[in-house]
């Protein structure tokens, strides 16, 4: 379905608040615990998301030929670098020799040099030199370079599928997310003992916010007031601030929603894009086991009011507050909660 027009969406916030209710499911949905512990379904997971797009890094992370971002992703190591065509490119992060990352980290270069034996590929993943390479007669560097995965590029972020695709995934109705005028300013990653879907979660409605966020999000917001969508396999769950009150006096061809609503888009099935007051966030949950979860944060400008130039300062620290304040009570949360699913029954 197409997502609703933002005086649509604002009117369906009017009466929500009005009526003190909220958007609800059809059915309610009891989650065994199970699906939080069992190595089998963890397993069935990482197999899901190396055969699904997957947003990587967001595209301003790559903002010029050579740059790129190396890191695991569903248990894999992968590297993503944009080409002197401009066209972003991703392999498997494993020297042909013998599977040793080539780089590590984010950057830019002109060439990967693999630290064990110094094995050289090009930005187009070709392997370009072999030291000593009369001890390798034989081999044909056109088909040694390094191993391909499908990148593609969609509403500012990069996708990776890194086997044969199930589907369309989360590229299925996507959205514009990031224009090219924003700025990432920061990556961050936390290592926290949960299950990734534990962390999703805490994304997906507004029912936690007064009694785990009191003193961070619940002073500017609504305890339990969500508006949710879907489109595609996606969904997007909008959280509005107390603010939003002040359109009410205003004509409604003024209505605008940037700043008066956090908006959580769920890109399927492991990325939650976050599009908060003054900076946004692209926050890629990656499974390292059944109780563990990296979780990989791009801290990027918001998108610029007309007429207006990005304020980075402001960025920061908006990103700062979230990061300190609302994302430690979640991570906190979920860690509690794990301890209780591995001891639960049903």
């Amino acid at each position: 379905m197409a997502l609703l027009s933002e005086t649509a969406l604002i009117d369906r916030i009017f009466e929500h608040i009005d009526g003190k209710t909220t958007d609800v499911g059809d059915d309610m949905w009891r989650e065994p615990t199970e699906n939080y512990r069992s190595e089998e379904w963890f397993d069935a997971e990482i197999a899901l998301m190396r055969r699904l797009p997957v947003p990587f890094c967001p595209s301003a992370a790559l903002p010029e030929p050579g740059s790129y971002v190396a890191r695991t992703a569903a248990k894999t190591p992968i590297l993503a670098v944009r080409g002197d065509d401009g066209v972003v490119r991703a392999f498997r992060n494993a020297c042909r020799h013998r599977g040793m990352p080539v780089v590590e980290g984010e950057g830019c270069q002109r060439a990967f040099v693999c630290p064990y034996h110094a094995w050289t590929y090009g930005l187009d993943g070709q392997l370009k030199h072999i030291p000593g390479n009369d001890g390798f007669p034989n081999l044909n560097k056109a088909t040694h370079g390094l191993a391909p995965v499908t990148a593609e590029e969609r509403g500012g972020l990069v996708f990776i599928t890194q086997d044969a695709p199930l589907s369309g995934g989360a590229l299925e109705d996507m959205p514009d997310l990031i224009a090219p005028d924003q700025e990432m300013f920061n990556t961050l990653e936390f290592n926290d003992k949960a299950n990734w879907k534990l962390f999703g979660e805490t994304f997906m409605e507004g029912y936690h916010i007064k009694a785990l966020h009191t003193k961070s999000f619940y002073p500017y917001g609504y305890d339990n007031l969500n508006i949710v969508e879907t489109f595609g396999r996606n969904s997007r769950v909008v959280f509005p601030f107390r603010r939003i009150e002040k359109l009410r006096d205003k004509p409604r061809a003024e209505w605008r929603l940037q700043g008066l609503v956090t908006d959580v888009y769920q890109l399927f099935p492991n990325v939650q894009f976050v599009v908060f007051s003054h900076h946004v966030m692209l926050l890629i949950l990656e499974p390292i086991s059944v109780n563990e979860t990296k979780s990989v944060i791009y801290q990027i400008s918001a998108r610029p009011k007309d007429g207006e130039k990005i304020d980075i300062a402001e960025a920061k620290r908006d990103a700062g507050f979230v990061q300190d304040e609302g994302l430690v009570e979640d991570r906190e949360a979920a860690c509690a909660i794990q301890v209780g699913a591995m001891h639960e029954s049903g």
